[in-house]
């Protein structure tokens, strides 16, 4: 299980170019784990799957479609795909660590021995569904099935739709579409409030009402998921709600709420629209302008109170973008970037491309600079030494590296459609931003070794 993740979400109506979003920082322990982007072709998926975490096995359909992946470099725990687009132009992330508690655990265990989880579920699902809804019924007749070993949030995304979907016990779940002019941020708790069984927005286990009714789940007299199947503990008061409360602070500008509160809104409406760098901002946060920012000037008691977003265990991040608008073979972007939010960008990467590039794809476990895994740990272990002193290099580093990207994106949109070849044409372009974010971040490395140079310790 890769722990204290972070999903943002956002509609087609809530973001500025009208595309859909799912978004997931991928975070770790504080050991390195290092990552990989590639894309599986159909001859590259196992046809006979097995788990290596449980005694799962299973036989999966032909004909699967190409997809985009972030797997662990070394996979002697399992893929851990993590998330991706496939052919069809559907992105699934997986998986959103979440809680739950006893009364639900005690009438649905996990299946410990032979459950799907983390480490399955973008492999057993994602090369074979042509929308998001497909890749929630999908799931959940798997879940139903075989059963689950942890407590999960899975989100999905197509031209049209966002859907959020969460493991309930080892064997039922709920997913809710996220309306189009709607956002979301989901820290580890369960997340899904007020809930409707009769809605079309509604998906769910077959029993899940029956459950909640034989098991006496539910305290309240409407119908709130969070307060039936998640928790309410100190922790959570500390490393979960924070987290949503400075993003919905920030994206929709409302001062009502405390960081502790544990009734945050799970549907939450920008005060204007997204683009891509208000959710990377979001997503790098930690507690910027407020007295509980490490790097700031509050007390050492405040600076360590809750859990930020951006931090040294985050591996990767990836805003799985399907645009609107644009031809379907261009469609689907995904932007990634590697290592902590603080000292990254993210690059715009098509998703319907024959090959990823060797800084992104070639990850090895041992250090390597030039993989924008290491290297971007590098920038991260030596800025964080003294953020103030790199803070404004680090910015005009993300700022130039996402328009140069931006730039080879639009004259690459604007001209796509002339090329006979259009999946070879776009792996040339990732080749591109690949060595434009390598080249960029190298500089960067550079000018912080040159400035810290400067206060050295040993000079006379």
């Amino acid at each position: 299980m890769k722990h204290t993740c972070t999903t943002f979400l956002a509609g087609k109506a809530a973001t500025i170019d009208g595309s859909t979003l799912i978004c997931r920082q991928e975070d770790y322990g504080n050991a390195f784990d290092p990552q990989r982007f590639v894309v599986v072709k159909p001859e590259e998926q196992p046809r006979h799957y097995a788990s290596k975490t449980t005694s799962f096995t299973l036989e999966l359909p032909e004909n699967p479609l190409k997809y985009t992946a972030v797997p662990d470099a070394d996979d002697s725990a399992g893929v851990f795909a993590a998330g991706g687009i496939n052919a069809a132009n559907v992105a699934m992330t997986a998986t959103e660590t979440a809680t739950t508690n006893a009364r639900v655990l005690g009438a649905d265990p996990y299946n410990a021995d032979s459950g799907i989880g983390e480490e399955d579920f973008v492999t057993l699902v994602l090369p074979y569904i042509k929308s998001a809804r497909e890749g929630v019924k999908r799931l959940g007749h798997l879940l139903e099935k075989y059963g689950t070993y942890e407590s999960n949030g899975i989100a999905f995304s197509d031209q049209d739709e966002v859907w959020y979907f969460e493991t309930i016990g080892g064997h039922h779940w709920a997913a809710l579409k996220i309306p189009d002019d709607a956002y979301v941020i989901a820290p580890n708790q369960f997340n899904i409030t007020d809930y409707d069984f009769e809605s079309d927005a509604a998906m769910y286990a077959a029993d899940l009402p029956a459950f909640i009714n034989r098991y006496h789940l539910n305290p309240e007299h409407g119908l709130n998921l969070r307060e039936i199947f998640g928790s309410r503990t100190a922790s959570d008061a500390r490393y979960n709600y924070p987290r949503a409360w400075y993003v919905q602070k920030l994206l929709s500008d409302d001062e009502q709420k405390l960081p502790t509160d544990q009734d945050l809104p799970f549907i939450c409406h920008p005060k204007r629209k997204l683009a891509i760098e208000d959710i990377k901002q979001a997503m790098s946060m930690h507690f910027q302008h407020t007295d509980f920012d490490p790097y700031g000037q509050g007390s050492a008691n405040d600076q360590h109170k809750y859990r930020p977003i951006a931090l040294n265990r985050n591996l990767e991040i990836h805003m799985l973008q399907i645009r609107n608008h644009v031809p379907a073979s261009i469609a689907g972007v995904h932007w990634l970037a590697f290592g902590p939010n603080t000292f990254n960008a993210v690059v715009p990467f098509y998703a319907n491309v024959e090959d990823t590039p060797a800084p992104y794809k070639n990850t090895t476990s041992d250090f390597d600079p030039q993989n924008m895994y290491w290297l971007t740990h590098t920038l991260a272990a030596l800025g964080d030494q003294n953020y103030q002193r790199y803070e404004m290099m680090e910015e005009n580093f993300e700022q130039t590296v996402m328009a140069a990207c931006r730039q080879l994106q639009s004259q690459t949109d604007a001209h796509v459609q002339t090329v006979d070849e259009v999946s070879a044409e776009l792996t040339q372009v990732n080749e591109q931003m690949a060595q434009v974010s390598l080249t960029e971040s190298t500089k960067l490395l550079g000018r912080m070794v040159k400035e810290a140079f400067k206060h050295e310790k040993l000079q006379y």
